[in-house]
């Protein structure tokens, strides 16, 4: 494995970030707390996986940009942004609800998870979009 190999782990770690959030919003509504605190506390683990990848990614790559069709590049600069700018708010809204979440401090963390929960949901399954845009739809020169 090379650091060009990380995108698709990337990308799987965050369709799996996306599956264990959906899976703990539907294991809360049915008031399975224990089966929650386990799969949030593996969405957080797996979102942390993802970032030490994408550091590392991008420490060696820098970035990759988006030049073919020139058509779909506004579309594509477009997601890219609020995936950015919504990804950056992420490990704080994690960290954060998280936390609550663990000290059973339920009405604050209810709270945080109204905008934690969506915004998290979106950065992981627009980083899966932003991946088969770049690297399998329509390929950019890497490397």
């Amino acid at each position: 494995m090379t650091v060009y190999d990380l995108p698709i782990v990337n990308a799987a770690l965050n369709a799996t970030a996306t599956i264990l959030l959906l899976f703990a919003r539907n294991s809360i509504k049915k008031r399975e707390i224990e089966t929650h605190k386990k799969i949030m506390i593996a969405a957080f683990i797996v979102s942390v996986l993802f970032l030490i990848c994408y550091v590392i990614y991008h420490a060696n790559v820098l970035s990759v940009p988006f030049v073919k069709p020139e058509w779909f590049r506004p579309i594509y600069l477009t997601l890219l942004l609020t995936h950015v700018v919504l990804a950056v708010t992420v490990p704080v809204f994690a960290v954060m609800s998280l936390r609550l979440g663990l000290k059973r401090e339920d009405a604050k963390h209810r709270k945080i998870v109204k905008y934690a929960y969506p915004i998290w949901l979106y950065v992981s399954i627009t980083g899966v979009i932003i991946y088969l845009l770049l690297y399998q739809i329509f390929p950019q020169q890497v490397g």
